[in-house]
């Protein structure tokens, strides 16, 4: 099948379309319906009635847009008309939901008149937060924007015009760094004067480009102040007539730092691109013909030629979907009565910023592991990079609010992790366990210091100010790895190949001298095996943690912690715990790692230790000890043994959190089962802490509840030792490790 029959039937296949309305209220009983519907939504009506800004309170207005088209220039389609319009309508509410979570109405008009399209779009203000203009020709979307944002008190965008202008904004700001030019100082050449072309222009100006600066051509050829008088040039190409001799854009790409594709593809050639000066910029944005090919264009000189196009197989795609998700979720969320100049930069600058920090390894993984390094192949995030929705978002929000354009202040901490928790319960949770940190860092070891991984999470840990890492490793090697990922920090390493640690090899042979150990083997061990040298760096009070495991495997990893560090004064056992994370609910599964057969002491000592884990992430633990028995139903050694751990949790005065078992894992997570079938239950809602009755089932169990629950794991996390060691899972990602 071709990509069009694909399409095709990807868009028929039931329920057709891509989109559908979800309830996000109950609607179970009568008097849900009643509280939906009426009688009881007369109340909020009234409310609203009385001041219309309760409608944001009410109603789902401040989290909806209306994304608004004629038809008149769809994609590059041309004018095909409102109805065939709407399946790229109904793709931009999918882009808008997968990436700000923000909720769309279609609307397609059937109006050729600019004057009717306004006064249909006015008039569905009261239901909307925001409308997105899409797809409308020029220069009919000049005026229209115009007439509704002059009209309207809810943010108006016509992403056609800022959408390029914004994302190929930011990619400049970092190619003009890396070319080492001034914004200032840039001639800036557009092939093309349509209405992406002209709002693209307004906007390098507002970055900094003199206007004066900048130079347009159309089919005809350069806009010159001879074709203005001539009449030839529409209101908002005008004001960029320059004052110059007519010609074409062979003549204005000569000398130019600059050119900026939004034309046809094919039309620049080698000769041209060798004619601009040096180390030149260049964004060829034509779709799906670049005006020059990325190959040809690199290969037109022998210095640099920074390139950036419309296409996702070349580097530094100008991709819209960096912008309008965001811009609105920012302008929503302050309730923006616009969307406005100082909004736009610092969507902008934030998205340059952004590019220079360490990518994620989900992001390179998402697009082909090759490297995403800031430099002239990556001067714009990814569109999949989830850090662009609290980078950005937060960024234009403040931009609204210091502009005068926002009817509510937000807190910006508090607001990036309101963004964060749209992420995922994950982000949420961990939140909770950043602050903390953040409030108090702790030096923390990382055993395997020369890996690339443990390099780039250290690098972060500092950025973000929540660890004092300490890599572990050969002071060479790690420098230069840092200095190859340009990462900018000064790491702090502990060399076991260099400097004194002769007081490690006492306290290790110290703690393991009966157990077979020579001084020797101690010394050699210091020297050699990273995982011991960090064990004791932890266990003697210079570090308080330790990380380790991502090139080990896991008993291999957790061997020297167990045996210089061992586990709490109050705890014979450790165990591994996973925090599984849904959509509305947080489970944490032990043990998953650590005890293979764990008797009913462990059982015990285990569910302590997670329900303490809990805690630490502000979960109150309801704990439920797991087994194929519920309450007695099957007697034997197996389920006896979760039973009998039972009882002496509840016969522990220092238990002071609901526990119950044995169960079925179904009679834990189902509240119509514990408080109807099971009303004798010590738990009177659903456990969020689970402990397996051994660890195949804790392995099995936990894996099924995440792949096919669709939850995020976090973990495992090591529980019970004297102080904190976490073994990672071999392969685990920067972000795990952070």
């Amino acid at each position: 099948m071709t990509l069009e029959d694909d399409a095709r039937d990807y868009h028929r296949r039931p329920p057709a379309g891509k989109v559908e309305i979800a309830t996000t209220k109950p609607t179970n009983t009568q008097r849900d319906l009643s509280l939906a519907y009426s009688p009881g939504v007369a109340a909020p009506c009234l409310d609203i009635a009385d001041d219309e800004d309760a409608a944001y309170e009410y109603t789902a207005k401040g989290n909806l847009v209306g994304v608004v088209s004629n038809g008149s220039a769809v994609l590059g389609l041309g004018d095909i008309g409102a109805q065939a319009s709407k399946p790229v309508m109904e793709g931009k509410g999918v882009l808008f939901k997968r990436f700000a979570d923000i909720d769309v109405f279609d609307v397609e008009f059937d109006h050729d008149d600019p004057q009717a399209f306004v006064e249909s779009v006015a008039a569905m203000e009261p239901t909307f937060g925001g409308i997105n203009l899409e797809d409308i020709k020029a220069p009919e979307c000049f005026e229209i924007e115009e007439s509704l944002r002059d009209r309207m008190d809810i943010p108006v965008f016509h992403d056609d015009q800022h959408g390029t202008a914004i994302i190929s904004g930011a990619a400049l700001l970092n190619a003009a760094d890396i070319a080492d030019k001034e914004l200032s100082s840039l001639n800036v050449t557009f092939s093309g004067a349509g209405a992406a072309a002209t709002a693209t222009a307004r906007f390098y100006v507002s970055l900094g480009i003199p206007h004066e600066n900048i130079t347009l051509c159309d089919i005809d050829g350069v806009l010159s102040e001879s074709r203005a008088e001539a009449g030839e040039l529409d209101e908002y190409a005008e004001p960029f007539a320059r004052g110059v001799d007519d010609g074409d854009l062979e003549d204005a790409i000569e000398g130019a730092d600059v050119l900026v594709g939004l034309s046809v593809g094919g039309i620049v050639s080698q000769e041209m691109v060798r004619s601009m000066a040096d180390d030149p910029i260049i964004f060829a944005m034509a779709n799906p013909e670049p005006e020059i090919a990325y190959e040809d264009a690199k290969a037109a000189r022998e210095d640099t030629v920074i390139m950036a196009t419309g296409r996702s197989d070349y580097p530094n795609q100008v991709n819209n979907v960096l912008g309008f998700p965001f811009i609105f979720r920012g302008a929503l969320d302050v309730r923006a009565t616009e969307i406005n100049e100082e909004m736009k930069r610092a969507a902008a600058e934030a998205l340059a910023n952004l590019a220079r920090q360490d990518v994620p390894d989900a992001v390179v993984k998402a697009y082909g592991d090759g490297p995403l390094q800031f430099g002239p192949d990556y001067l714009i995030p990814k569109p999949l990079d989830q850090r662009v929705l609290y980078e950005v978002t937060p960024a234009v929000a403040e931009a609204a609010m210091e502009s005068g354009a926002a009817r509510r202040e937000r807190d910006l901490d508090d607001y990036r992790e309101e963004l964060e928790a749209r992420l995922g319960k994950s982000r949420e949770m961990m939140r909770v366990v950043l602050n903390k940190a953040a409030s108090n860092p702790k030096r923390v070891v990382l055993a395997e210091g020369e890996d690339e991984k443990m390099i780039r999470a250290a690098s972060q840990l500092v950025e973000e100010g929540i660890a004092e890492p300490i890599l572990v490793g050969r002071t060479k090697e790690i420098l230069r790895t840092a200095e190859d990922l340009g990462l900018d920090f000064d790491p702090t390493i502990a060399d076991p190949e260099s400097g004194e640690w002769n007081h490690y090899v006492d306290h290790l042979y110290e703690r393991r001298q009966r157990k077979g150990l020579t001084r020797t083997e101690a010394a050699e061990l210091v020297r050699s095996d990273s995982n011991y040298f960090a064990s004791v760096m932890v266990a003697m009070g210079d570090a308080d943690a330790m990380l380790t495991g991502l090139t080990h495997h896991y008993p291999s990893a957790l061997r020297p912690p167990l045996q210089i560090i061992g586990t709490a004064d109050d705890a014979d056992y450790a165990a591994g715990v996973y925090m599984l994370t849904f959509r509305n609910r947080v489970i944490f599964c032990a043990d998953a790692t650590v005890n293979l057969d764990p008797d009913e002491n462990v059982l015990a000592e285990v569910t302590k230790h997670t329900a303490e884990l809990a805690r630490r992430f502000n979960v109150e633990p309801r704990a439920a000890l797991l087994s194929y028995s519920d309450f007695g139903s099957v007697t034997n050694e197996g389920t006896r043994k979760p039973r009998n751990a039972v009882e002496q949790l509840h016969a522990d005065p220092e238990v002071d959190f609901p526990v119950d078992g044995e169960m079925q894992a179904d009679t834990a997570l189902v509240e119509e089962m514990l408080t109807d079938t099971y009303d004798f239950a010590e738990l009177d809602d659903p456990a969020n802490v689970l402990v397996f009755p051994n660890l195949e089932a804790g392995n099995i169990g936990y894996k099924l509840l995440q792949r096919l629950g669709g939850a995020e794991a976090i973990g495992p996390m090591l529980v019970g030792m004297d102080k904190p060691v976490h073994v990672l899972q071999r392969g685990d990602e920067v972000k795990d490790i952070v």
